[in-house]
């Protein structure tokens, strides 16, 4: 079979994120499969982007994927010259469209580019090619700037993207979601509950069977410090943005300041400065940040942890379900977590592997971060198990890649 994967944020381990479609098409590569993802040439959440040399194209083969970066241009942050990037990549694969259907001519075609106004280029090149189209469903835009963004529903970008999603549920044969509780939502949009499938986020076991990399030499050194002082660890990594709620963990870190725990958020992100600037100013003694680290030295981090901390903002919109990547990190680490959400689904507690509490709510963060430092080491060793194996069970990427064609062949 040959599947065009269509993801303007795509990545992969040289690259950064976005990380989905590489593991997935690396492993329908695997089961003898011809995969093409097509990607833009600039992702503001990448760590390296593609060296174009001033081309309007380049093709590069990484672990048997074929990927095509468009070029698009560079742009910070999501404003303007977001918009300009969406546009100039959608309307760029528009113009090769008909080359890539007739060259490739794929058998199935997945619009997954989290804004929906590639389903326009993609079904374009899957009618030329006589091939399937899939619309997935990372986020729900136009309802998620919406409602995290407070953009009324009249304005041009917002009624730009609701005819694209209305045409993605219009042509779409094959409906995919991340999300677990979109079921609703989408037969609200006319799309039969028989054509939706639901894949969620998951992991690859083999970079956990390998072996861990070991850390940094500093990132080692202040870790170590803080456990030959006696402190239990509480730790995040990931991106240091709005929506992650961490100044709610520092106002845990905050409670806490005289208990033997430390703080620990690894990453990096928008919010982080500011972040930094409060923790000095408030003499948050127990806080410490560190710098990215390379994505194999995760499993190695993660073993430094007591408890892995994730928390969310209250929002109406994750009503619908979360499905975030650095919960499956956590829970494959076998550490226990603290989650502080509200949503429509909690796969912490589904798995049993820590404790959730109400979200934007430090101080039941930080009884949370009392009761689980309270069970001895081996309980919290076995609520960790649990989340190990539940993401063996259910997330690993062998499965669904299985889960996802198996979708697009219904």
């Amino acid at each position: 079979m040959r599947i065009l994967y269509v993801n303007h944020y795509a990545g992969s381990p040289s690259y950064g994120m976005e990380y989905r479609p590489y593991y997935l098409a690396r492993e329908w590569v695997r089961m003898g499969h011809d995969v093409q993802i097509i990607g833009a040439s600039q992702s503001h959440i990448r760590c390296r982007q593609p060296e174009l040399a001033g081309q309007y194209r380049l093709d590069e083969i990484i672990d048997g994927i074929h990927y095509i970066w468009l070029e698009t241009p560079r742009y910070c942050g999501n404003g303007i010259g977001r918009v300009r990037n969406m546009a100039s990549f959608v309307s760029r694969l528009y113009r090769e469209s008909k080359r890539i259907a007739a060259t490739f001519k794929p058998d199935v075609v997945i619009a997954s580019s989290t804004y929906p106004m590639d389903i326009w280029p993609a079904r374009r090149i899957a009618k030329l090619a006589g091939a399937k189209l899939v619309f997935e469903i990372h986020d729900l835009w136009p309802l998620t700037p919406m409602e995290l963004g407070g953009m009324s529903r009249w304005h041009p970008f917002i009624m730009l993207l609701q005819a694209a999603e209305d045409y993605a549920y219009r042509y779409a044969d094959t409906v995919v979601s991340m999300l677990p509780r979109v079921h609703d939502y989408v037969a609200s949009r006319g799309v039969p509950r028989d054509r939706l499938h639901i894949v969620p986020n998951g992991v690859d076991p083999q970079e956990w069977a390998a072996g861990s990399v070991e850390l940094q030499a500093n990132v080692e050194a202040t870790l170590s410090a803080i456990r030959e002082a006696g402190n239990s660890v509480v730790g995040y990594a990931g991106t240091h943005g709005v929506s992650n709620s961490l100044h709610t963990l520092l106002d845990a870190a905050a409670i806490l300041r005289d208990e033997k725990v430390a703080f620990v958020l690894v990453g990096g992100g928008p919010e982080k400065a500011g972040l930094q600037r409060r923790a000095q100013a408030e003499q948050l003694h127990n806080v410490r940040f560190i710098d990215p680290i390379a994505k194999e030295q995760i499993p190695a981090l993660l073993q430094r942890f007591d408890i892995a901390y994730i928390g969310w903002q209250r929002q109406p919109l994750y009503r619908f379900g979360i499905a975030p990547n650095k919960l499956m990190d956590y829970m494959m680490a076998a550490r226990p977590v603290l989650h502080a959400v509200e949503a429509g689904n909690d796969p912490v507690g589904e798995a049993g592997c820590g404790v959730t509490v109400a979200p934007e709510n430090p101080e039941v963060a930080a009884q949370g971060i009392r009761n689980l430092l309270a069970l001895s080491p081996g309980e919290r060793q076995a609520m960790g198990l649990c989340g190990r194996r539940f993401v063996m069970d259910r997330h690993t990427y062998p499965i669904l890649s299985e889960r996802f064609l198996a979708a697009c062949c219904s």
